[in-house]
């Protein structure tokens, strides 16, 4: 998915930057890049690859070469980034959260134009790039990422270090992926995640609009565009993607996981000892749920967390499946002839899952018993980076509708509908597949009613196939 931060400072922005560009870092796996910009020394820029390194090791050694007030950082799971573009705009530097599903299509639109391209990532267009070209067909910056809106299809948002020290940032036009603002004493800063802000002094000034434009000063903040009425923010962010301090829409993440678990917890009749979750996104599910079961929750398996990243997001299956066994440990103590339930935030692939659910009968477990935090997922996303999913057969409810209709895309309606006799056999194959003595997903009613915003301004197409470009 990936994750930005930007700053504007009557002082030096560097230490502001680092640390905030850092609090992404649960966003993304591939790379990460600074840029600064200051009137001695123009835009000073760096990118590296974090596959095999953590951002804070990759860029605390070169900090001092950066100058100047005003600076964007991103923790990108696609392209290198920041790009510097040199336009009749004036010079600016961009980085971008996106997913660009016509970038084929563009490309060939702008190479007809007579535009080309200078970056490339793995050999394929860099998308901010892209998004960069398109920005300077405008007059003016507001009218080049209106611009964007336009032409794109999926998410994008975005900042923008320009000449005159300031930052421009832009929420993707649907919202499907947030900006927050955040002020401090003479500074201001954006960002995907509001966990960045409480360390470095800035409290949460407001959550950008759909669409809505704002350019940065020290000391001031100028609205370019307003925001649009309608709204489809990511259901995702407060499932998965969201660390537990951040807020989006003013709705803080482990409230919401906490409250969906208590939900669970208390219209479950099942019968378990305790209950455990599966770090770190499924723990506050599981808190819920155990209070709203009142049952004990136990700490039944530890991430080792110094060294391992995310399991979700590395590209290759081998590493993902690598990742996932190593850095989770069962503790028997904890384990040894209990009925367990544990939590975990959703089921993808299932190639955790059945790594899981061995590891906990391997170390005693008398029963194991599955609660997910949102509904079973049917539809592959087209709008933000969710996962490194390249088409819907990779999802484990799509090979199982193939199983069972002989073509994945068949019934998806009836599948993706809680209570259906499609719906429960599919869960009951899943459940069977890796031996849990239950599953159960949250249902969308539920989710939505934790997360606490109208169903129609959350995007939960990945569920129900509901939204739209």
């Amino acid at each position: 998915m990936g994750g930005f931060f930007g700053t504007v400072s009557k002082s030096s922005c560097v230490t502001d930057l680092f640390y905030g560009t850092d609090y992404n870092s649960h966003l993304g796996t591939k790379r990460g890049g600074l840029a600064t910009y200051s009137q001695e020394k123009g835009f000073i820029r760096s990118i590296h690859n974090l596959e095999s390194t953590y951002f804070r090791s990759k860029f605390e050694g070169e900090l001092d070469k950066f100058k100047g007030n005003a600076g964007i950082g991103i923790i990108s799971d696609t392209d290198a980034q920041p790009i510097i573009i040199n336009s009749h705009l004036g010079r600016f530097a961009i980085v971008t959260v996106a997913k660009i599903a016509n970038i084929q299509e563009l490309e060939e639109e702008l190479l007809n134009q007579n535009m080309h391209f200078a970056e490339l990532s793995s050999s394929n267009t860099n998308q901010t790039e892209l998004i960069a070209l398109l920005i300077i067909q405008g007059r003016t910056f507001t009218e080049g990422i209106e611009n964007v809106f336009k032409h794109i299809k999926g998410s994008c948002s975005m900042l923008i270090l320009t000449e005159d020290g300031s930052v421009i940032a832009a929420r993707d036009k649907w919202g499907r992926t947030p900006v927050v603002i955040g002020k401090k004493e003479d500074a201001y800063a954006a960002t995907s995640e509001s966990s960045s802000f409480p360390n470095l002094d800035y409290e949460i000034e407001r959550y950008l609009g759909p669409g809505e434009i704002v350019r940065m000063y020290a000391d001031r903040i100028e609205q370019l565009r307003q925001p649009n009425e309608e709204m489809q923010i990511c259901s995702f962010l407060w499932v998965y993607y969201g660390f537990p301090t951040s807020c989006y829409e003013g709705k803080n993440v482990e409230e919401v996981r906490f409250t969906s678990g208590m939900k669970m917890g208390q219209k479950d009749e099942s019968e378990v000892d305790c209950v455990c979750g599966i770090p770190d996104s499924g723990v506050g599910m599981a808190l819920g749920y155990a209070e709203g079961k009142g049952v004990p929750y136990h700490r039944a398996i530890s991430k080792y967390t110094p060294t391992w990243p995310r399991s979700f997001t590395p590209s290759n299956q081998e590493m993902r499946s690598l990742v996932a066994k190593m850095k989770l440990i069962p503790n028997r103590a904890m384990l040894q002839g209990k009925r367990l339930l544990f939590c975990d935030d959703s089921i993808v692939r299932g190639t955790q899952l059945r790594d899981n659910v061995k590891i906990l009968y391997d170390y005693g477990a008398k029963e194991v018993h599955m609660r997910i935090a949102c509904p079973p997922l049917i539809y592959a996303c087209p709008f933000v980076g969710f996962s490194a999913s390249k088409n819907a057969l990779e999802l484990i409810t799509r090979r199982i509708i193939k199983e069972l209709e002989g073509d994945e895309n068949k019934n998806l309606e009836k599948y993706a509908t809680t209570g259906s006799p499609e719906y429960e056999k599919m869960v009951d194959i899943i459940a069977e597949r890796f031996g849990l003595s239950s599953l159960k997903f949250n249902t969308l009613e539920t989710l939505i009613e934790a997360i606490g915003l109208p169903k129609c301004k959350v995007c939960t197409h990945c569920f129900d196939g509901s939204s739209h470009f």
